[in-house]
Formats: C-alpha cells, structure tokens, sequence
C-alpha cells in the first residue's frame, strides 16, 4: 500500500510541474480544489523562462514526452479518444514523439543472452550500436549465422525493467483516476478508470513482443501471394517475451520522394498500391497494420511496400468485413438505399428507425462528398463521417471499426502525397468487386453449403453426448446451482474493487495517524 502511495505522489508531482495540469486546464476546465492539490505538489518548481504560448495539443504533446514512457503512452491512447480531448487537441497528439534516450549496448547484450540463450546467442557474429530508440525498445542491426549462412536481421530488445517501471506508474495513475470519480462525480461520465485500465491491459501486450513477433508473421502468411508488398520474415529461435528479431530491410522510406525517383520507381504506381494492400489486408484477411503513418512504412529497388513496427493491429470479424465492404461499394455506386439496407440486415440499427430518414442520412454525406473534387474524396473522411451519423440512430460503433477508420485517413493521406490526384474510390473499387463477387457469387455460396455440411457431419456423432450435456445443464439451471448471469469486465471490476480498498486503507491510516498524534501530544 505504501508503495503505491509513494508512486501517487511521484506522479501528481511529475503532473504539476510538466505544464500538463496548465494544458488540461485549458481543454477541459479542471475542478478548483483539484487544481489546488496539484498547486501543493507544485511547491519547489524551478521557475522556467517565459517562453512563447503553444497551441494545447503541442504544449500537452511536450509535456507527455517530457515525463516518460508511460505518459507517451497515455497520449498515443489519448488521441484515439476525441470524445475526451477534443477533436483538436487528439490529432495534435498523434504526433506525440515516442523517443527516448537509448540504454547501453552492454546491457542490451546482457538481455538478448539471458532471453535466447547461449547458444543462439554464439551466432551472432556482429551486433550494432542501437539505430533507434523509442519509449518501450531500441532496435540494433545484427549478422547472424543460420544454417552456415549469414543473415542481416534487425533485433528489437525492450528497455530493462520497462514492465516493472509502466505498471508501477499506470497503477498509481489507476488510483488517482479513481479518486477524482470518487469526488468530482461530473468526471464519471468520461470514465477515466476504464480509459486507464484499458491502457494498461493494451500495453502489457505490446511490451510482450512475441505478440508482435505473432501479427508479423500473420500479415507475412496473409500477403505473401499478393505483389508489391514484403512484410519482413520473423526468426522464432532469436524472438522471446523481451526480444524480437525479423529481416532488416534495405529500403527507402516512403517519405522519400527525391529517393524514390531516384531508383525510378513509379510513384502513381505505389499509391494505388498502398491503397489496395490495405483494403485487401481488411476486407479479404480481416487482419491489417493499424499504424501505417510514413515512418512505418519503405520501399525496396523494385517497388515492393515493406511495412514495419507490428504493435498495433487491427482485426475485423466476418460480418464487419462485409459490412465495411458493401457500405464502401454502396457510396461508389451512389446507391443509399443499399447501405440503409445492409445497416439494417446486420442489426447496427434498430429497427424502430425509419430506413427511408437514414438512406436521406446517407444521402447527406455522400453527396457532398462525390461533388468534390478527385484529390478531395476520402474514404477515411466518409466512414468518421458515417459513424457520426449512425450514432444519432443509436448505432454504437465498435472499436476495430474506429481505428479502421483512422488508419484508412493515414493510408490515403501517404497515397496523396505519393500521387495528389489519386482516385481513392476508383483504386478501391476492383478490391471491393473482387471480394464481394467471392463472397456472394455462385461458387462462395457452393462452398459455404459443402463447409456447413462437413462440420455437421463432424458433430453427428457426438450429438448423444451433447444431449447428455444439454440435460444435466437444465437440470442444474432448476436447482439453482448453474448462474448464467456472469458479470462481464471481471478484470476491471476487480480493479476497481482493488482501488476502492486502497482508498479505505488510505483513510484508515491517516485517521489513525490524527488519532495517534492527538494521544501523545
């Protein structure tokens, strides 16, 4: 408990005197008495020289970076999160910088032996001082002996102690969130524990890099027929929990251009590449690269797209698949009936709405939207546009379907820059047509029947048994020994149970501390 105390107080004093508290103030206005406990904290700040006034998304982008790992975290979280920030403030935090220091090239070695072993580690035959440093890992460039064959490969070792260190600072964040929903009941509606404990659960992941290591290799297997991409290839036997090791690439970066035409590669060629790769990443695989800005991707001598940093990926299910499918193609075709339609057939919105008042909706945004020009049309734009819509029809829009959405607006604004006048609704089409005709033409429909017919046959004959099971589950359910109604968000919900426990305890000892105090003196 007093450990956790003591990480409070670090954290209110490292928010006090970054500027942070300042910038928030100036976004959403602050309770006075929780300005007054940062105010406290603050006591012993060394006055800084006057310095011009920033906008708040770069002056809260500054302070983030200025106070560490987790806080650069908290603002990448932040900018998917206009509902709490502004709209403003959230894309100026997309430009949040994730750079750091880099740590030892000894200590990275310490860490890369420990986690491979030493005999894989006895193969490396040279490794580099660190070529890029960010708040989780550092990459070095290595060659390595595999199979009597020298390989050049990129190894990424997260920071020491890192996980230690975020959830330390995360927990302590946790608590403080808590407390302020627990005394500024106006701040509940943000629901700042569950941002905080969904950070959290989504880092944990990114700091176990085999998890990056698993969406690498998945987007390899799902691309490697498809031309003008090269995800580099995974080395399992070099990768571990805190060592991720793939091909080190020799390419340029996309943002480039003087380079690219350089080597003489066609630059209208590789927007509408770019364009179609990410619609066949979503629509045909259901999986797709999420963090797909200009430093993240390059290319090689012959055109090929080779895309890095596999931490944040996005996946969609079949039934959003199609949904995002036709909605797309039913605006290329002008036809909002169709997409009313489809938004009804999938149950996104209720069938109370009147599907003539959404198609005239629809209608409202995808108008404008063809009217302008070729180099404005967006279909990122469309779809921010379209959930903004859908939710006054009570439609709630899923996560994935969001960061599809800001994904989409990246990817076409680096097509725009390789190519100003690129028909984003023209290069879409043939990878719309294409899928759809494979989901909805004779030979999908063939295949589907054939498919349910062999799982069912499959589970013949286990039937008597599932019967068997069916039973004893109604018979328990009328005793009163089986509960279905199990609550959802146990982790969270034991958080919170954590949290208000520790406030109790908070509380217990400083009375108790009055108390004592009282006694003696």
């Amino acid at each position: 408990m007093f450990k956790k105390i003591y990480n409070l107080i670090k954290i209110l004093r490292k928010l006090a005197v970054s500027g942070a508290v300042d910038t928030l103030n100036n976004i959403r206005p602050i309770p006075v008495s929780l300005k007054f406990v940062f105010f406290i904290f603050s006591i012993g700040k060394k006055q800084q020289i006057e310095k011009p006034k920033k906008e708040s998304g770069e002056a809260l982008c500054e302070a983030l970076e200025n106070m560490g790992t987790t806080f650069i975290k908290l603002g990448q979280f932040l900018a998917t999160r206009p509902d709490i920030i502004g709209e403003d403030v959230a894309k100026k935090l997309e430009k949040l910088q994730d750079k750091l220091p880099a740590f030892d090239t000894v200590e990275a070695k310490i860490i890369l032996k420990k986690e491979i072993g030493d005999k894989s580690f006895k193969d490396i035959l040279s490794f580099s001082d660190p070529i890029a440093a960010a708040s989780i890992a550092q990459v070095h460039f290595a060659k390595v002996k595999i199979k009597n064959e020298e390989k050049e490969l990129a190894i990424k070792i997260l920071r020491p102690n890192i996980h230690v260190v975020f959830n330390e600072e995360l927990d302590a964040l946790i608590f403080f969130a808590y407390l302020v929903e627990s005394f500024f009941k106006k701040t509940r509606r943000l629901r700042l524990v569950k941002v905080m404990h969904l950070l959290k659960e989504i880092t944990n992941v990114e700091m176990d890099l085999r998890f990056e290591a698993a969406a690498a290799n998945e987007l390899y297997e799902n691309t490697i027929n498809d031309d003008g991409i090269k995800v580099p290839k995974i080395y399992w036997n070099y990768t571990s929990k805190k060592v991720l090791t793939l091909d080190k690439i020799e390419a340029i970066s996309i943002r480039n251009m003087d380079d690219l035409k350089k080597e003489n590669i066609d630059l209208k060629k590789l927007s509408k590449n770019l364009i179609q790769l990410f619609l066949k990443q979503t629509v045909r695989d259901g999986f797709f690269h999420a963090d797909m800005h200009q430093g993240n991707l390059f290319v090689d001598k012959e055109g090929n797209i080779i895309p890095i940093d596999f931490g944040i990926m996005g996946r969609l299910d079949e039934n959003n698949r199609k949904y995002l499918a036709e909605i797309l193609y039913g605006f290329i075709k002008r036809d909002y009936i169709k997409v009313a339609e489809v938004h009804f057939l999938a149950g996104l919105v209720p069938n109370t709405a009147s599907k003539d008042k959404f198609a005239q909706a629809l209608r409202s945004i995808g108008e404008p939207i063809f009217g302008q020009s070729v180099k404005d049309i967006s279909g990122g734009n469309l779809l921010a546009q379209l959930f903004e819509i859908t939710e006054k029809f009570n439609m709630h829009t899923q996560t994935q379907l969001l960061l599809l959405q800001k994904t989409m607006v990246v990817v076409e604004g680096v097509a725009r820059k390789l190519n100003p006048e690129a028909n984003i609704w023209e290069t879409s089409r043939p990878i719309l047509e294409k899928w759809m005709k494979s989901t909805k033409g004779p030979e999908a429909t063939i295949n589907k029947t054939i498919n349910f017919s062999k799982e069912l046959l499959k589970k013949v004959p286990d039937l008597p048994n599932v019967m068997d099971r069916a039973n004893r589950a109604l018979q328990m359910l009328s005793e009163g020994k089986l509960n279905l109604y199990v609550a959802d968000g146990k982790n969270f919900e034991l958080e919170e149970l954590k949290m208000k426990n520790l406030r109790n305890n908070i509380v217990i000892t400083f009375l108790g501390i009055v108390i004592g105090l009282f006694i003696v003196f």
